[in-house]
């Protein structure tokens, strides 16, 4: 079955206290990277920390917003994916050294020593941060690192990309520890997390861009009993608006438009998420700036 792109499947291993997700993506991440001119690495990274977060959005159990953001002391300062638990998702890489990060190859070459922030902002209820450091060669054990230190909970994740063709994809598996506290259960529940990982870590690259979740779950843990939840599709939304804009616009002095107009002709303010640039002319300003018409 071809593959249905910008999708994210959670299935649960009804026989294991263990869980697993899949997301596949093409036109989100083509969304995100289109008209920035990223280096092909930092490309890469940024499709590979979309996927990350859409993995870990769908592990958390809340409505608001999320945040994952690499910062470090390598050639790319920052990097960033926004999203929320409807799997809207935008991102940006800010870049300080262009001709660095054109030549780097992974992580640690792009961002260098520092840290992962995530950061989770609930409707209701306070916010909240946890921060691991990159210490491992790739975004997927880093992540793993995060879950199993803040978390404490055993994951796997396997970060997938075909950039030819600006695909992404993800496969996280989680143990879900039981009420039961048994050391003999224990060590199966551990076992039967080990080996659910191993039957996932056979997914070929052309596979899990190429097949469908159920024809994918079905290759791999055919012998498994697995029940499949309904797909959740994955979105690019920017957010920014005439609206926005206009509201920023408001918080400057009148002075200072009148001065932009005068010499630009224009305000025009771009979005550095989507690059889309808004244009204010004189005309519809006026109610900005008439009390220093006179």
């Amino acid at each position: 079955m071809t593959q249905k792109t910008d999708i994210l499947n959670r299935y649960l291993f009804e026989e294991h206290h263990v869980r697993g997700e899949l997301v596949q993506l093409q036109q989100s991440y083509q969304d995100i990277i289109a008209n920035h001119n990223y280096p092909q690495a930092v490309s890469i990274l940024l499709g590979e920390l979309l996927a990350a977060t859409c993995l870990l959005t769908a592990t958390i159990k809340f409505e608001g917003d999320i945040s994952v953001q690499l910062q470090g002391d390598g050639p790319v300062a920052y990097m960033v994916i926004n999203g929320n638990h409807k799997q809207e998702m935008r991102g940006i890489a800010k870049i300080k050294d262009q001709d660095l990060a054109e030549q780097a190859k992974d992580l640690n070459a792009l961002i260098g020593k520092g840290n992962m922030i995530i950061t989770i902002r609930p409707s209701q209820g306070e916010a909240y941060q946890g921060v691991v450091a990159l210490e491992a060669d790739n975004l997927a054990d880093c992540l793993a690192h995060y879950f199993d230190t803040s978390e404490q909970i055993p994951t796997k994740i396997w970060l997938y990309n075909n950039f030819t063709e600006q695909k992404m994809a993800g496969c996280l598996v989680q143990f879900l520890p039981a009420a039961n506290d048994d050391n003999d259960d224990k060590e199966k529940q551990a076992d039967d997390f080990e080996h659910l990982c191993q039957l996932t870590n056979t997914i070929k690259t052309e596979e899990i861009f190429t097949l469908d979740a159920e024809a994918l779950l079905y290759r791999l843990y055919h012998q498994e009993e697995v029940r499949l939840f309904d797909p959740q599709p994955v979105s690019f939304v920017c957010g920014c608006s005439e609206e926005k804009c206009l509201s920023a616009i408001a918080q400057m002095e009148p002075s200072e438009l009148k001065n932009i107009i005068a010499e630009q002709g224009a305000v025009n303010m771009t979005c550095e998420y989507c690059k889309v640039t808004y244009t204010f002319d004189e005309n519809s300003l006026s109610g900005f700036i008439s009390d220093i018409q006179h």
